[in-house]
């Protein structure tokens, strides 16, 4: 199954990768992650999970990597499946991937970029400012791709340079001791409660593969994909830890709890400010997390477009949302923009992220899966290496072990993840195209 995105626009770079994914990377669940955690977590438990989330995306990373050097074409996880598994489960992720993996993270940064801006600035209703955040962006990339890679690019410089000083703020500023508050709910099995919370990490960590979504427009794809996400996971996994020592070290339970309180929705970063410098200060934070989901918003916006585009290119959705190059795919973006509207006003944030988590956590473990079968679905493709394995077999382990817990404990997120499954293998039964992918996928 082989699609025209293979033969793109070629335009992007190894540093606009990277860009790609530290701007998918760093967006509202990191600020906002430890709250929930605290209140059930301590803060050594707080940073392990950290860094567990660090180590299992950078092994995603190796076995991305050793993908996209054999499969180097545009539609992230839909590709992939398709190309190894079967055209249906890859249909499947894509609509996982279109409706939770960028349209749901699109809807809650545009919620809490909103909800930042009002603190500064009262302006109502906070979902009709995120919907005109959507519109916008949406509408910056629907121009040309040049104006939408200078401005992806632009906006990425500015949120890591934010972030990197509110980073260095903290550790200068801020508390040196080792913190040793308690949570004020601990469960009796703490490694249980452990896996549970990795869901709030793992959507914080989801990005690290954003570059592989629009593979077919670098330059050079087998070798700037797999570099721009390991240089851009890197980056992230570093500065997570630091910001999050930074919280844990400067906030109790009782401060962080701030977070769960939707109706005055502020990051963790703006009250460590705020106690640390000042209301004033506070201010300035809220105004940079504005930024920092603005440009989160703007990269899965440009990358999110591009699976629903490389699923109408290869004819199972209207071709009105495949790639008109040399233009964007507008309609794809449009679609997007509609879906990430609706999610903004119908659903919770909490709720938003969990699903999301749980679906991302499904399929990318899926698509490292893939690796083992390289070679028996096309024997024409290199055999990966046995780090590439490695590194696949521990993702995978890890990612299915966490949603078993997840499910254990919550059966409204398996009714969830069955749900979006069952609409995904609807649609596929429902697709005129589906008879010419099986015989595809067979020959």
């Amino acid at each position: 199954m082989t699609s025209s995105t293979g033969t793109s626009y070629r335009g992007l770079g190894t540093a606009t990768g990277a860009g790609l994914v530290v701007a998918n990377m760093i967006g509202a669940s990191v600020f906002v992650s430890a709250g929930f955690m605290a209140q059930v977590m301590g803060p050594g438990d707080i940073l392990l999970s950290w860094v567990v989330g660090g180590v299992l995306a950078l092994c995603g990373v190796v076995a991305y990597g050793a993908l996209a050097e054999r499969i180097p074409l545009s539609g992230g996880e839909y590709r992939y499946l398709a190309e190894l598994f079967h055209p249906a489960v890859g249909y499947v992720a894509g609509w996982g991937s279109i409706l939770l993996g960028f349209a749901a993270p699109v809807a809650i940064d545009a919620f809490v970029a909103s909800s930042y801006l009002d603190t500064l600035i009262p302006i109502g209703d906070v979902r009709v400012v995120g919907t005109l955040f959507i519109l916008l962006l949406t509408a910056l990339h629907a121009v040309r791709l040049d104006v939408s890679a200078w401005a992806q690019n632009a906006l990425v410089i500015v949120k890591l340079g934010l972030v990197v000083a509110f980073a260095v703020f903290g550790v200068v500023i801020g508390a040196h001791a080792v913190p040793s508050w308690s949570p004020p709910t601990q469960d009796a099995t703490p490694f249980t409660t452990f896996l549970e919370n990795q869901f709030w990490v793992a959507f914080a960590f989801s990005g690290w593969n954003a570059a592989i979504y629009a593979a077919s427009e670098f330059r050079d794809p087998k070798r700037q994909v797999p570099r721009a996400m390991a240089l851009g996971a890197l980056l992230v996994t570093v500065l997570y830890l630091v910001v999050n020592w930074v919280f844990v070290a400067n906030l109790t339970p009782l401060d962080a709890a701030a977070v769960q309180e939707e109706k005055t929705l502020v990051t963790l970063g703006h009250i460590v400010v705020g106690r640390l410098a000042g209301p004033g200060a506070a201010g300035a934070m809220s105004a940079v997390a504005v930024i920092a989901f603005l440009s989160a918003m703007s990269a899965m916006t440009m990358v999110g477009a591009r699976v629903t585009a490389a699923m109408a290119d290869d004819g199972l959705l209207p071709a009105v949302l495949g790639e008109r190059r040399p233009r964007p795919p507008v309609g794809a973006l449009a679609f997007q923009a509609v879906i990430a509207c609706t999610l903004l006003w119908t659903t919770s944030l909490h709720h938003i992220v969990q699903s999301a988590a749980a679906v991302l956590m499904l399929f990318t473990a899926l698509t490292v899966l893939g690796l083992f079968r390289v070679t028996r679905a096309r024997p024409n493709l290199a055999p990966p290496g046995i780090p590439a394995l490695i590194a696949a077999a521990v993702y995978a382990v890890a990612s299915f072990g966490f949603l078993f817990y997840g499910f254990r404990d919550n059966p409204e997120l398996l009714l969830g993840l069955a749900g979006c499954g069952a609409f995904g293998v609807l649609a596929w039964a429902l697709t005129p195209q589906r008879v010419t992918a099986d015989a595809s996928a067979k020959g």
